[in-house]
């Protein structure tokens, strides 16, 4: 055994150990009482969702669901999956550039205590807050009728990357904040100007933080449905182009179990979005990992 794994060895607490420690007070030990069921609570609650879905979609996935153009008989699902892709894809063309930039010029830039500093940053957690239903009617109203889109791809992808720029904003600037002031301070020693300290050595070291925050935008727009429906539409086909409608994976779920035709195909929907989201999670995380050892 190394000299290192004895120190962790020597350092490492029992479980035994935490509950004495916290029995030494009640609040302790009531406060860690509740974090325990919690996190059982939630565990459970999550397997339960996830075994549910799986015993009832995955004796429903069939070849015809997997079919390239759709059918009312087959209600292929292809479609859908890469109408979510186009769409992941462009609204995070839109959104995490603009996010990522305005983190930077509020973190880097500002003054301290600069009033449209504190005015965005209020602004941006108040829109995190809001309903997607509202997104949706404003994209319509706005996308869809005042700028003549219609129902398109483009004007469900311009109303997603609206939704997710706070989260963008928000979770970049959080990152930005955690990276050390001595990081700066030592790249400014070295002669390094202010933008290329920001891009040579502040953002590669928030970028597992800003990967964290597109890792949920994604999250948030493969599973979204209420501001598509009203932006997007609900067309089963693969989008011709921008301004053509096209339903998502998660819209074509939707509608599926809302005509009750076609319940079990909805199920066996559900399981590869379950699916794509994890994948789509497992390589967000890698590329984190990859960032943070180089």
């Amino acid at each position: 055994m190394s000299e290192v794994d004895g120190v962790k060895a020597i350092n490492k607490v029992t479980f035994g150990q935490r509950l004495k420690a916290y029995k030494r007070s009640k609040l302790s030990f009531l406060l860690a009482v509740l974090v325990l069921l919690s996190a059982i609570i939630t565990i459970g609650v999550l397997g339960y969702l996830i075994f549910y879905i799986l015993i009832k979609g995955v004796p429903n996935l069939s070849p015809d669901l997997f079919s390239l153009t759709y059918t009312s008989e087959n209600v292929s699902m292809i479609p859908a999956i890469i109408n979510t892709l186009i769409m992941t894809i462009l609204a995070l063309l839109i959104a995490v550039p603009l996010g990522i930039f305005s983190a930077i010029y509020m973190v880097e830039y500002a003054k301290k205590g600069n009033k449209i500093v504190g005015v965005v940053s209020v602004t941006t957690e108040t829109l995190a807050g809001i309903p997607s239903i509202v997104y949706g009617l404003f994209g319509m109203l706005f996308f869809v009728t005042y700028c003549h889109w219609k129902y398109s791809i483009l004007a469900g992808a311009f109303t997603l990357s609206i939704m997710i720029l706070p989260s963008i904003m928000r979770t970049t600037q959080e990152a930005l904040l955690s990276v050390p002031d001595s990081f700066r301070e030592g790249s400014y020693g070295l002669g390094a100007g202010k933008l290329r300290t920001v891009f040579r050595i502040v953002l590669p070291s928030a970028i597992p933080g800003i990967l964290a925050g597109i890792i949920l935008a994604i999250g948030r727009i493969v599973g979204e449905t209420a501001a598509l429906i009203f932006t997007a539409g609900t067309v089963p086909d693969i989008a011709k182009n921008l301004m053509s409608s096209g339903r998502t994976l998660a819209v074509h779920m939707y509608v599926l179990s809302g005509e009750g035709l076609h319940t079990d195909q909805a199920y066996a929907t559900a399981v590869v979005l379950l699916v794509v989201v994890i994948i789509i999670n497992g390589l967000s995380t890698l590329i984190a990992k990859k960032f943070t050892k180089a």
